[in-house]
């Protein structure tokens, strides 16, 4: 099992071995912190919603939770998309392919990597992809 790493002290440093035993510990944990964070948000957040759940007799106000509603249920569902990334993510340090671009197999920099742990494409490769798309939007 590998060993806990405390976010707060602990940050990759490209001085050591790429995704060291360390460095793949630190990734877990600042992942599983993220996915728990959005798990405690979308709990909070259903909560919410049966709280407000009541009838409201004035219209204005009956249309206006439901437009909060459709709100929050856009973001929870933005939140599942984000916690399968994270799985993925978790997968993929299991499997000890984290860390490394889906497109290149080159090393995706820790700092885009402690930025945005879920990334599966280098800056490099992210921006090539980003261009064509652009291309076949503007077509």
């Amino acid at each position: 099992m590998s060993e806990m790493i405390d976010l707060g002290s602990y940050v990759p440093s490209d001085d050591e071995e790429f995704m060291n035993e360390k460095q793949r510990a630190y990734f877990r944990a600042k992942l599983n912190a993220w996915k728990n964070e959005i798990l405690r948000e979308a709990r909070e957040t259903l909560g919410n919603l049966q709280e407000d759940s009541v009838n409201h007799p004035d219209v204005a106000d009956r249309a206006s939770s439901e437009t909060d509603r459709a709100i929050e249920l856009r973001a929870r569902d933005r939140q599942r998309k984000l916690i399968s990334k994270i799985d993925a993510a978790l997968r993929r340090l299991d499997e000890g392919t984290y860390g490394y671009c889906e497109e290149t197999g080159e090393p995706i920099s820790l700092k885009r990597l402690d930025a945005r742990p879920i990334a599966t494409l280098s800056i490099e490769a992210q921006e090539r992809h980003e261009r064509r798309e652009k291309v076949y939007r503007d077509e």
